[in-house]
């Protein structure tokens, strides 16, 4: 996909899947995220598994892909090392980096500009440094 083409992409599509690795080995979960500026911003909660992992080695591969006959397979890996973002859990300090994603993730999936803040989730932002994208309706 062309620059334009994967923003769009990663901008509509509202699941990913994200897999960290640990003592026991991979793991694989999909979680909600949001594409803005050329970054990745993914909510966890604190508790799980994922988070522990991601403390321990930040390494992550995330794949978003869409489409279910051959020919409309489409999607994107990110990979690269992800960042804790303000507080954890969250619980709606201040915190000027959040204040657009936020915004934005409300506006995706509540359908409004506040995000509720339940104490039990946090923010990773992921500046991928790989991206490896296809788009099978491109093959013809």
């Amino acid at each position: 996909m062309s620059d334009a083409e994967l923003d769009e992409f990663l901008a509509a599509e509202r699941t990913c899947r994200v897999a960290t690795a640990g003592p026991d080995g991979p793991h694989l979960t999909a979680l909600w995220f949001l594409w803005h500026d050329k970054t990745l911003w993914l909510t966890s909660i604190t508790r799980a598994k994922r988070w522990a992992q991601l403390k321990r080695d930040p390494k992550v591969s995330v794949l978003v892909d869409a489409g279910q006959e051959y020919g409309e397979l489409r999607g994107a890996e990110l990979r690269g090392e992800v960042e804790f973002v303000g507080e954890a859990p969250r619980t709606g300090e201040p915190v000027p980096e959040l204040v657009e994603p936020e915004k934005l993730f409300a506006r995706k999936y509540f359908g409004g500009d506040v995000m509720h803040h339940d104490g039990r989730h946090a923010w990773l932002r992921l500046r991928p440094h790989t991206v490896v994208s296809w788009d099978f309706r491109k093959l013809g």
